[in-house]
């Protein structure tokens, strides 16, 4: 089982649950034939930690974030959180997609306010929940906006207010910022990477770009192509901010790029 801790703790105490992936195989069945998009994947990830996954297009990773949300069951295998099993979705696990999923009808506001919703609360126009959320992703001043009136960059803020709202032990985030352009997505990052030091959650991070990888985890696993197995894992310890002109850096990066075949020495 691969496993480890964060190489620095978040700035609050630490809220994050710990997570435990065993012997996960899954398979979709097709018309001709199972598919196995994963084959005996097991991982853990610390309380507080975060962790990204990386590996080739089409290899499970999305896969393996809708196992660990609840909302696909494993063919084979176990999933873990503080030791219960999961069984079904929970808000204290929280997936964001790479698109927004925003409802146009809604402002800012009421996008955020349905995550408290989708627990059966009511909200009230004035909720401190809602209004600290909205601080925190710094669109306070946007809260009566509607979504065609937002950037990329802002409607992706507000699909992390919406699921940060009830403050997830585990936080899953499955290309969040793939869409967005260069300078959006470095402005996004340190966002992340700043609502993680100060909510203490667990986070995983799907990506296919190594440098956002390696800016915000702690490790990195790497996964195999189809079917998707763990092939690696490479322990970031350079500390935070990290530059990739870093030696560090550079040398995790090529370890990186060699796990996923990429090797030009």
């Amino acid at each position: 089982m691969v496993d480890g801790a964060p190489d620095s703790a978040p700035a609050t105490p630490v809220r994050g649950v710990r997570l435990e992936v065993r012997g996960l195989t899954h398979r979709f069945v097709l018309t001709r034939a199972p598919l196995t998009v994963l084959a005996a994947v097991s991982l853990s990830a610390a309380p507080g930690s975060f962790v990204a996954l990386l590996g080739p297009s089409g290899c499970g990773k999305s896969t393996l974030l809708r196992i660990l949300a609840g909302l696909e069951q494993p063919t084979v295998g176990d999933v873990f959180v503080e030791g219960r099993r999961i069984d079904g979705p929970h808000p204290d696990r929280a997936l964001v997609f790479q698109d927004p999923t925003l409802y146009p009808w809604r402002t800012v506001w009421g996008n955020v306010a349905l995550g408290l919703e989708a627990r059966g609360r009511r909200v009230a126009q004035d909720d401190p929940r809602v209004r600290q959320v909205l601080e925190r992703v710094g669109l306070a001043a946007f809260a009566q906006a509607y979504l065609a009136q937002l950037s990329g960059g802002m409607a992706q803020r507000v699909a992390l207010a919406r699921v940060l709202v009830n403050e997830p032990s585990l936080l899953l985030l499955d290309e969040p910022l793939g869409q967005l352009d260069a300078l959006t997505r470095l402005t996004l990052q340190r966002e992340v990477l700043r609502l993680w030091e100060a909510g203490g959650f667990t986070a995983l991070l799907v990506t296919h770009d190594v440098d956002e990888a390696l800016s915000l985890a702690d490790r990195v696993l790497v996964l195999s192509p189809r079917p998707g197995r763990v092939v690696g894992e490479v322990t970031v310890d350079a500390p935070r901010p990290r530059h990739h002109d870093d030696p560090r850096v550079r040398a995790l990066r090529q370890e990186i790029l060699t796990l996923l075949g990429f090797d030009w020495t």
